[in-house]
């Protein structure tokens, strides 16, 4: 990043940020309703700001915008989102992050208790709760079973489905002992899942509940939780481990998201994602926030 793009960024010092977390995936949000981050900064921005223990630090950022459009399917479309992960590059869709962003599109008059907001995956609905946020995720497409990859000279096997975003999910005896960030990132690498990668999850049963940890892309390391990957494990697990829906997931953060589905055969229909959202803080960007990047190169975690 040069410097005059760095100079672009610092300009932007007084606009609000919100800081939320859904069960332990954080994210920096920004209404801009009045445009006051153009388009071609939100990614550096995100970039800068999601930087841990030099700037605000997040597993990624949200840029809520008003929307005028009306989907076919699901109506009127109240606002629409840019999503970037903490590296800077774009993402589908996040199920945490579509929680709290929900409740903060809800919260600052941009919907009511009930929603649409457009991702690039497609649209959304979302329902605000008492317990929390309930979204209805896309519905879910690519599922495969029994791929097997080389990894560290042995054969991994995994199934997967697109949930928003591609997720690889690997069934394990011992979810604290399973190689996540190791066998992750290289599964994530794969040629076999090039040129977009996808996030792996690695997920066991325990006390009626599934225990899921999880490898991001564009974090590029395990995260406390993923809402899109507890959906992923869910469906591609949940039903062969006994489970039946409503699925409740443990992530790794201790809490629970309850995933709600209907299993048809080899598809699956009225997919739900449930949780909760919290504010972490609110305040002002300040200039300093992105001065670091004038001398230090950037690193993703």
């Amino acid at each position: 990043m040069d410097s005059a793009q760095i100079k672009r960024l610092e300009a932007l010092a007084g606009i609000e940020l919100v800081k939320m977390t859904g069960t332990g995936n954080d994210f920096i949000l920004v209404d801009n309703r009045d445009a006051a981050v153009p388009q071609e900064l939100m990614s550096d921005l995100a970039l800068g700001l999601c930087q841990r223990r030099r700037s605000v630090g997040a597993d990624g950022m949200i840029f809520l915008e008003p929307s005028r459009r009306v989907d076919p399917v699901r109506g009127t479309v109240d606002w629409r989102w840019h999503f970037f992960n903490a590296d800077g590059s774009a993402a589908e869709m996040c199920g945490n992050g579509g929680r709290c962003a929900a409740r903060f599109a809800h919260d600052v008059g941009l919907a009511g208790t009930e929603m649409v907001f457009d991702t690039t995956a497609g649209p959304i609905r979302a329902w605000i709760l008492d317990t929390g946020v309930k979204l209805e995720m896309i519905h879910p497409f690519g599922a495969y079973q029994g791929v097997e990859l080389q990894v560290d000279g042995a054969v991994v096997k995994m199934d997967g489905v697109n949930t928003g975003v591609p997720h690889a999910v690997i069934a394990v005896q011992d979810i604290d002992a399973a190689p996540v960030v190791p066998v992750g990132r290289q599964v994530r690498f794969a040629p076999h899942f090039a040129p977009a990668g996808t996030n792996v999850n690695f997920a066991c049963t325990a006390g009626g509940e599934l225990v899921v940890r999880t490898y991001e892309r564009g974090v590029e390391d395990e995260t406390l939780a993923c809402g899109t990957g507890a959906v992923a494990s869910a469906l591609m697990l949940g039903p062969a481990m006994g489970l039946k829906p409503p699925v409740t997931v443990r992530v790794r953060s201790g809490e629970r998201l309850k995933v709600h589905f209907d299993k048809r055969g080899e598809d699956f229909g009225a997919v739900f994602l449930e949780g909760a959202a919290h504010y972490v803080y609110s305040g002002k960007l300040h200039a300093e926030a992105l001065a670091w990047l004038h001398t230090q190169e950037v690193s993703p975690c």
